[in-house]
């Protein structure tokens, strides 16, 4: 397969879809905090945060267990992905209680597994 193979070299441009596709592209600030929101998830120790927050609601004590770190290192990612609607904490005494922030995080990440293992079967 040779470089040029997917490069177009004809001068039809199919105006109804490039009309279409551009109607439907959303704001140049929706798809900013796209790209945001998948730095954060995009590092490793962040998606072991995510996988035991997925599983339960943790306390940064016991994430700091579970991942082998220091709680200032976890709360730091905490931060992070709490800044950008990734995580959500409520506190009950002097206890702080970390979880996923809605549905959909845990729906992401979900499917960003199962298309991991999906492919890694494939192999």
């Amino acid at each position: 397969m040779s470089k040029n193979e997917f490069i177009c070299d004809c001068n039809m441009v199919h105006k109804e879809m490039v009309e279409d596709t551009l109607s439907k592209m959303p704001k140049t600030e929706t798809l900013n905090n796209l790209a945001d929101f998948f730095k954060i998830m995009g590092d490793p120790t962040r998606c072991k945060l995510l996988f035991a927050l997925l599983q339960n609601e943790m306390c940064v004590c016991d994430l700091a267990n579970v991942l082998s770190m220091t709680k200032s290192s976890i709360s730091h990612q905490l931060s992070k992905m709490k800044d950008v609607g990734i995580v959500k904490c409520r506190k009950s005494g002097k206890t702080v209680y970390y979880s996923l922030d809605d549905e959909h995080i845990s729906e992401i990440f979900e499917v960003g597994i199962e298309h991991i293992n999906h492919k890694q079967v494939k192999k």
